[in-house]
């Protein structure tokens, strides 16, 4: 059943043009998050059931857009770990990836999301024990699904590569699985725009890290019209910063690693991150969809304008 902020969401809408309205159908994207972060899927830790039908969603929504391709047999990149402080091997974790073809160049842009997060855990105040994680990171998971649909119908000038990557809470597993094995050259991939935390920010406010590497993107990005709910800004990437630098905080980190451009697009921590506080009910729709919008504005810049640094 749909909570009441979904409901509140259709008043939402109204504050946002009607191009938006038809680019991202705003009632699903809130659906996806409130599905993923639901209490029967347990926190989507792996090795948890709940983990497996997130999994499983997440492969049926890629999958089943027109336009996409897999890049892995039936769009699934399987991939094993062993975590030694639990000396345990896993090995029911998995990556969802589709493609969608470029108009006009061979390099990639890949936009990537973690939909696992940490499962079931000591109760709170309150009794609960299930760590949710609508924010962390069923929002940038959301994100991913519908940028893919929007793609998939609105053929972009590089190929995209949309990857749901597992077991970022257990150190990047999927993303460093993912650039270990990506099926095509990494000289291809012009950049990684991640997604981490995208839907809470009482100062209205997401942040693009990594232009600090890169300063032609931060030129790019300042291009981009104004969100009203949703404020973009730069910064938490400057090395020596300790933990104010972002650059290996998320799945962006195993692409740095190897030397290859990234964006992420997060908002700093808030009070209820990793705690079972973190539940559909508390994000903030309008900062939300803001903020998604203000990312399909920026991979679209970024896919035309870099066509020229090429």
């Amino acid at each position: 059943m749909l909570q009441h902020k979904l409901i509140t969401l259709i008043l939402v809408i109204g504050t946002y043009s009607f191009s938006f309205a038809q680019e991202i159908d705003s009632v699903r994207l809130l659906q996806h998050v409130e599905r993923l972060a639901s209490d029967n899927w347990s926190g989507r830790r792996p090795h948890r059931d709940g983990h497996l039908q997130a999994q499983n969603y997440v492969l049926q929504e890629l999958s089943s857009l027109e336009g996409v391709q897999p890049l892995f047999p039936e769009y699934v990149q399987h991939f094993t770990f062993f975590h030694t402080r639990e000396q345990k091997n896993y090995d029911q974790v998995a990556n969802i990836v589709a493609f969608v073809p470029g108009k006009s160049s061979k390099k990639v842009i890949v936009i990537t999301a973690h939909y696992d997060h940490v499962g079931i855990g000591r109760p709170n105040s309150e009794g609960d024990s299930i760590y949710n994680g609508a924010d962390d990171n069923a929002s940038g998971t959301a994100a991913l699904l519908e940028l893919a649909r929007y793609f998939s119908k609105n053929q972009p000038q590089h190929g995209m590569v949309f990857a749901a990557v597992d077991a970022e809470e257990m150190g990047l597993r999927g993303a460093k699985a993912l650039v270990e094995n990506f099926p095509l050259p990494l000289d291809q991939i012009l950049l990684n725009v991640n997604m981490d935390m995208l839907s809470r920010s009482d100062a209205k406010e997401i942040y693009a890290s990594g232009t600090y590497y890169h300063p032609v993107f931060k030129r790019i990005l300042e291009t981009l019209p104004t969100q009203i709910h949703s404020q973009l800004k730069f910064g938490h990437d400057i090395p020596g910063t300790g933990s104010e630098d972002w650059t290996r905080s998320s799945d962006h980190g195993a692409f740095f690693e190897k030397k290859i451009p990234h964006l992420y697009f997060g908002v700093e921590d808030h009070e209820d991150y990793h705690t079972p506080r973190d539940e559909f009910k508390r994000i903030h729709p309008q900062f939300y969809l803001g903020t998604v919008y203000l990312i399909l504005d920026a991979i679209r810049a970024l896919d035309r304008e870099l066509l020229d640094e090429e």
